[in-house]
């Protein structure tokens, strides 16, 4: 594991051993454990590139011409 420091402010840090305290685990493992799931929620980690994107629906339109298709459903645009 790589080790690294943070500076908190001085609620913060009493927040945090509060928290570490009463879960029973070390100030460290909170941070973890809220790091990953800060990480889970972002999602961007579970994005895949544009190319794998790209390469992963190369094909899929079945349905003739599709910038034929995508100007007739944005010339039904100007007609509204």
């Amino acid at each position: 594991m790589v080790r690294t420091i943070i500076s908190l402010d001085p609620k913060e840090k009493a927040w945090l051993d509060d928290k570490a305290r009463l879960s029973g685990k070390s100030m460290t493992a909170v941070v973890r454990e809220a790091l990953a799931r800060y990480r889970a929620q972002d999602g961007r980690r579970n994005k895949p590139a544009l190319a794998a994107l790209l390469d992963n629906t190369r094909g899929i339109w079945k349905r003739g011409d599709g910038l034929a298709w995508q100007r007739k459903l944005r010339g039904e645009w100007d007609k509204r």
